[in-house]
């Protein structure tokens, strides 16, 4: 069952403050000694400067591993949602947004080579007409003008307590031929898990009933890619291309043997995906100054991705024999076009108008078929909404200003959004819809180190085409159903945060959010029996996130860092099922990876992630610590209710580079094995309006891992 943590919103937030500036004063009282030895930085209201200098002691080799130490900053990579804006995250690159979906702006900045970065900028208000589109901050990478053919390379191997062995490895190249900037890269991976555990069934009376063992072996699934981002200028335009090319293909197999508890009979049930997901993007943007206060920039996107999926199911008997065979193939294409054109005016003292038009063409195309054989012959599963197209068009315009006035800085906006979104197939239906979204962000900094800021927008959810199309589950023996009849939720967003700097290190950022949230998205009954991601109505959510970062010189830990990041949250809903209040149901589906790459909030009610680094002078060695947990994540369906969750996350790492220049990092990961547990309470109707029907307890360990990297540049 879900863990029952309950707090006041208005105690916690009291705590919070308390805790915030009991942190602040004992921390303000000792900050000069916390940026001995320190390089200079930059300062203003709008903008902080970390020279490259300031990295050398953390050994970068490529601009993601700089950008990973920024004091009080965040890396996003942005989302796979519809739309330019929500993809690109918070990261520039000399001005400008990677004109990238597919590829995150990691990976974008993993290929860049430290000595290429001549400075990294903080940027959180309005600098040289930058548009933060609606961010609170930016990291901006400024690259060296005189760009010089170099390589950057890494090697990795990857061994698990309980699987095979994972090596991969990539090589970038970045150089200038003929007044053309570019940076050529390629990577290869192969995947290999090993969670193992069991899973357990028990009767409506709490008695065990069956029990199922599953060992999971990853061999054969290899992932490559190739990217190409290139830059010139035509007379007076900049001009810039990305691309890249990426394949995942190969197998996942899963063993599962299952004991009746009553009779102890065995049978083998054995599980099989075969994937082969190409994805292919290109984009191209053109920006240019057309007269001393307007400037221009547009924008053309396009990805394309084609998963073609074949699952397996096998049953067998305690002889050997096969009694049931069920087969899954799918094929999705999903395209996605984007324009988008900008424009900058500056005519105004102290205003930055900003006006933006974007246009998008989006599709999802699947075809499944479903056929089950129980040693009869194979028999063609029906399953509606299965085989469907969806198509949108979508169009945006937005006009915004931003004023300097002191102190304060404001930037208010209206955008309006129009869209058609059409589904054939299986349902046929047209429907469109139309949204305003006003937004108005004041911040006030009185001074270098303080910044206080507070938002109001209306926010409008993109939607998810899979939302839209069924699928079968054949490990749950179960569908997900999809709904042509969804709606995006609109949401009021309210933020204040706060944000105090010391020296070069120091950051202390508190804020306190509240959503307000019209036609909210879960899951909504169809049935006694199934149910589709549907609008149940009206919710809330607030809560309070913390980031930190803190220099731990008054330990006595010289040249060492501690980074705090934390997040509380609650929400309400009235439950379409029961008709009480509930929490929002959770929007991580499964677990996709450890706590401490989450922080983006995913619906439970707390996460946590506290690393430490320390980089001991003059021996080219550093080492360090994380430790991440985060709370469980409900899932409320129409007769059950599912629950996720894991234990404390443990990593540990050494690093040195005392060796021909080249890195060498070794990675203790999840040293706790900590379990993944999927808990299921089923009924044998509506939930907890009929008598309980069984409840199944899944537990896997995903194993300890150990992981060697090498990595450098030349």
């Amino acid at each position: 069952m879900t863990k029952k943590i309950n707090f006041h919103p208005l105690t916690c937030l009291i705590l919070f403050f308390v805790i915030y500036q009991v942190i602040l004063g004992a921390y303000a009282a000792d900050h000069d000694h916390a940026i001995i030895d320190q390089p200079e930085a930059v300062k203003n209201d709008e903008l902080l400067e970390y020279p490259a200098s300031f990295f050398d002691r953390y050994q970068p080799d490529t601009a993601l591993d700089m950008v990973l130490q920024l004091p009080g900053f965040l890396l996003d990579n942005g989302t796979s949602e519809r739309g330019f804006i929500s993809a690109v995250g918070n990261i520039l690159i000399n001005d400008n947004y990677p004109s990238i979906k597919q590829d995150t702006p990691s990976a974008v900045l993993s290929r860049i080579p430290s000595d290429q970065v001549e400075k990294i900028e903080i940027i959180r208000g309005q600098v040289r007409g930058i548009d933060l589109q609606g961010r609170q901050v930016i990291a901006n990478i400024i690259l060296r003008n005189n760009i010089k053919a170099s390589f950057q390379w890494q090697t990795f191997l990857q061994k698990s307590k309980t699987g095979p062995y994972k090596p991969g490895g990539n090589i970038s190249m970045i150089h200038r031929i003929a007044e053309i900037d570019y940076n050529l890269g390629f990577e290869v991976e192969r995947e290999a898990n090993g969670e193992r555990g069991p899973e357990f069934v028990f009767n409506g009376d709490g008695e065990l009933i069956e029990t199922r063992f599953d060992r999971e072996r990853q061999f054969g699934i290899r992932r490559f890619g190739i990217a190409l981002d290139a830059s010139t200028t035509i007379g007076e335009t900049l001009v810039k291309f990305n691309g890249r090319v990426q394949n995942n293909n190969g197998p996942d197999n899963q063993y599962r043997t299952v004991t009746d508890e009553l009779t102890g009979i065995e049978n083998d049930v054995y599980f099989k995906d075969s994937r082969n997901r190409p994805t292919f993007e290109l984009g191209f943007d053109a920006e240019r100054i057309l007269n001393n206060n307007i400037s221009a920039k547009s924008i053309f996107l396009y990805t394309y991705h084609d998963l073609n999926l074949r699952n397996f199911q096998s049953v067998y008997n305690p002889a050997g024999v096969q009694t049931l065979q069920r087969i899954s193939n799918s094929d999705t294409l999903t395209q996605e076009g984007i324009g988008r054109f900008e424009f900058d005016w500056n005519g105004l003292t102290n205003h930055n108008i900003q006006f933006n038009i974007e246009g998008a063409i989006n599709s999802v195309n699947q075809s499944l078929l479903l056929t089950r054989d129980s040693g009869t012959g194979a028999e063609i599963v029906d399953i509606p909404g299965a085989n469907s197209k969806v198509e949108e068009l979508r169009g945006e315009i937005e006009l915004r200003d931003t004023t300097d006035q002191g102190n304060f800085e404001i930037e208010y906006g209206l955008s309006a959004e129009v869209s058609e979104i059409s589904q054939t197939g299986d349902s046929n239906q047209k429907r469109n819809f139309f949204f305003i979204k006003p937004r108005v962000v004041t911040t006030y900094s009185s001074s270098n180190e303080v910044l206080t800021r507070f938002l109001v927008s209306r926010e409008i959810a993109q939607l998810d085409f899979n939302d839209f199309i069924s699928v079968a589950i054949l490990e749950d023996n179960d569908l997900a159903l999809g709904n042509p009849d969804l709606r995006p939720d609109k949401t009021w967003v309210t933020e204040m945060s706060h944000e105090r700097r010391f020296g070069e290190l120091g950051v202390i950022k508190l804020s306190v959010f509240h959503h307000w949230i019209s036609d909210v998205l879960d899951l909504l009954p169809l049935s006694d029996d199934f149910e589709a991601p549907g609008n149940i109505g009206d919710g809330r959510k607030w809560g309070i996130i913390m980031e930190t970062t803190f220099p731990m010189d008054w330990l006595g830990l010289a040249d060492s860092r501690l980074d705090i990041k934390t997040r509380w949250q609650d929400s309400s809903v009235i439950d379409p099922v029961t008709g009480h209040q509930r929490v929002l149901s959770a929007t991580q589906i499964g677990f996709g990876g450890p706590p401490a790459v989450r922080f983006q909030d995913n619906g439970s009610k707390y996460i946590f992630d506290i690393a430490f680094r320390q980089d001991l002078d003059n021996t080219n060695i550093a080492w360090g610590w994380d430790i991440a947990a985060q709370a469980d994540r409900p899932r409320f369906k129409v007769n059950e209710l599912e629950v996720f969750d894991e234990g404390l996350e443990v990593n540990v790492f050494v690093e040195s580079t005392r060796w021909f220049g080249v890195k060498l990092r070794v990675e203790g990961r999840n040293l706790l094995n900590y379990k993944e547990t999927r808990d299921r309470t089923l009924y044998e109707g509506r939930r907890d309006l009929s008598i309980l029907s069984s409840r199944i307890l899944r537990q896997r360990t995903p194993g300890s891992r150990i992981l060697i990297t090498l990595s450098g540049n030349f």
